[in-house]
């Protein structure tokens, strides 16, 4: 959808209609399905006690009629004074499309304070409901008209409606409407504009809706006021995009709104269901609109992780907090004095006791003590034992190593096993060490910190009853590419020297479960390696969590945040492992200990994601198989 200011010839409507036209053939162009045009753009919307005259309201008309003929498939959205029968004067904004007027929807809310006097000339249309005639037929006028074109139905509110305690714009989105559309004609004073996007962007967060604006250029009449051609768009409380306030030609804003993630976010909110809805909208269908040639939002590749580094720093410290005081007031419950966690050399253990730490720093040395223990097993590496022992010193902690190799060597004879490299040989180490765990935090007063993340719970790249259990998961809420970007965080904007350069190791270290031993004490496995990188698992995750997207839209949507490093045959295999593991391994996910959820995505079973243990994903399996790129 776009947003154009045009330059505004006052009481002019023959040449506005003109200039309209002009961004409406260029916006349809560049692929918009609906365009948008400020307040009373047919004829200006400061034109005072000229509303009062016939001429104008009669040339406004005829030049409507005749914008209106010359639309096609696009949707235009013109705003332009309307007499009805009763004598009422109403500021509408007329649909119009495929050579039609499809609809009138008329302002409701009048401003009558300071420089705004609108109840001067015009009429309130709350209460208006009736159809007018037209040269191409007759089309409906009233505030509870929706209007579908494609997958998008819109409604409209016009400038004060937004500002009202009781907007429009609410009854539209409860009634179905997933994006609103607002023509204004907002001057600018000091604050304005910041206040004016707040409000934009906290309608469209509290409808769940795209919101698009459109406000009065600089050229209406600038006799007591100056008004600024800002115009915004906004999704679910986040700002996609906005012109540049106070410009002389400010350039048209083209919005791409994903009305299907919007839907799916509304199924999920049981207030937004519930809400009270009045029957009273009727929907005027407007075609298919344009197709889209292709995508100009930006799919974030990391959707997890934030752009700037303003904005990590801001997620980053809020995070670590929630982890900090989620475990604090869970030790503080328990009545212990240790915590106790194990150190594996990676980035999810390193962070784990990154929280602990906050966690002493908090309570203080005296109230809460850090145990971490190192447990290295036939697979451990040697580069792998000098990064623990560093980084643990670093803290200042004293690093407790108990070898479990004897002790899986007699479980595993104990049992009859081989001696094969196998599943077996694997999930006894982890098994070990879980018991390890908790032996050692019944021995200490402690309690078991668990540092498995949101990734490796989603893909199940943990052994049951394994390091998939502890007494609190710290990590069960982050995925993989924000843990390794709050570690990096961390190392940078808390961390001391020392510190720093151990977390950088621990950051360069490949990750790997390091239980299969290797040559000369090396790294014999590499967890991306076997699943695929994490980055592209993480996005699938929040596209399949967050947008209730199909794998079909997964795929397509992966292709173009990555579609300078990974090849469509290489996603679309990613793809099948992760919805192949999502669905295998979600009995271990049923199990999963008490952690804190950090973000709008959780795989926690009392919480956000319930799910049964036996679904089947060969269905969802052939259709990524029968993908193209």
């Amino acid at each position: 959808m776009g947003a154009c200011s045009p330059s505004v010839a006052l009481a002019n409507p023959a040449e506005n209609a003109t200039r309209i036209q002009s961004l409406y053939e260029q916006l349809s162009a560049e692929g918009c399905s609906v365009v948008l045009t400020p307040e009373l753009s047919l004829t200006g919307y400061s034109c005072e006690d000229l509303f009062y005259g016939s001429e104008l309201l009669e040339e406004s008309e005829r030049c409507l009629f005749e914008l209106a003929r010359q639309t096609k498939r696009v949707a235009l959205v013109v705003g332009a004074p309307l007499r009805i029968t009763d004598g009422r004067l109403l500021n509408c904004a007329f649909v119009c499309v495929q050579g039609n007027i499809q609809g009138a929807v008329p302002k409701s809310e009048l401003p009558n304070t300071g420089e705004f006097h609108d109840r001067r000339w015009f009429a309130p249309g709350a209460e208006v409901s009736t159809n007018l005639p037209a040269p191409q037929g007759s089309f409906p006028v009233g505030r509870n008209l929706l209007f579908e074109i494609g997958p998008a139905r819109f409604g409209i509110e016009i400038c004060e409606d937004l500002w009202a305690p009781i907007s429009p714009g609410v009854e539209h989105a409860v009634a179905g409407a997933n994006v609103l559309l607002n023509l204004s004609a907002s001057n600018e004073i000091v604050g304005k504009s910041d206040y004016r996007r707040d409000l934009v962007r906290m309608q469209s967060g509290k409808c769940i809706a795209g919101y698009l604006y459109a406000g009065a250029s600089i050229w209406e009449s600038t006799k007591d006021v100056v008004y600024g051609g800002h115009s915004i768009a906004a999704e679910n409380g986040v700002v996609l995009g906005e012109s540049a306030v106070l410009e002389r030609l400010p350039d048209p804003l083209i919005a791409e709104f994903d009305v299907a993630k919007l839907e799916h976010q509304r199924g999920l909110n049981s207030n937004f269901l519930s809400a009270p809805r009045n029957n009273k909208h009727r929907t005027v269908p407007l075609g298919t609109g344009s197709p889209l040639p292709s995508l100009r939002r930006k799919i974030h590749a990391h959707p997890f992780v934030p752009d700037s580094e303003t904005d990590l720093d801001a997620r980053a410290s809020v995070v670590l907090r929630i982890q900090t005081m989620g475990l604090l007031r869970r030790f503080c419950a328990a009545g212990c004095r240790r915590l106790v966690v194990g150190i594996s050399g990676g980035l999810d253990s390193a962070l784990a006791l990154l929280a602990c730490h906050e966690v002493m720093s908090e309570l203080g040395s005296d109230a809460v003590e850090i145990l971490p223990i190192w447990m290295p097993g036939p697979g451990t590496s040697s580069q792998t034992s000098t990064r623990v022992d560093a980084l643990v010193r670093a803290l200042g902690l004293n690093l407790r190593t108990i070898p479990i190799s004897r002790a899986v060597e007699q479980h595993l004879a104990d049992i009859g096993h081989e001696g094969a490299l196998d599943l077996t040989f694997e999930n006894a180490q982890a098994r070990e060490r879980t018991q390890v765990l908790f032996d050692v935090a019944n021995q200490e007063n402690g309690l078991v910190v668990g540092s498995s993340d949101m990734s490796e719970l989603a893909l199940g790249w943990c052994t049951y009853s394994g390091d998939h259990m502890s007494a609190y998961a710290v990590n069960a809420g982050i995925p993989k590419t924000l843990v390794a970007a709050m570690v990096r965080w961390y190392a940078y904007r808390r961390a001391d020297a020392r510190l720093q350069a151990q977390l950088e190791d621990v950051l360069k270290a490949p990750m790997s479960p390091e239980l299969l031993p290797g040559a000369d004490g090396s790294i014999s496995q590499r967890t991306e390696d076997i699943l695929g990188p994490f980055e592209l698992h993480d996005f699938f995750l929040h596209e399949l969590l967050r947008c209730g997207s199909s794998v079909r839209r997964i795929y397509h949507l992966a292709r173009q945040a990555f579609e300078n490093r990974y090849s469509g045959q290489f996603i679309r295999e990613c793809l099948k492992t992760f919805v192949f593991r999502f669905h295998s391994q979600q009995f271990k996910r049923t199990t999963l200990p008490a952690g804190p959820k950090v973000g709008t995505v959780s795989l926690s079973p009392r919480g956000d994601w319930r799910m049964p243990d036996e679904t089947d994903p060969n269905k969802l399996l052939e259709t990524i198989d029968e993908l193209d790129d």
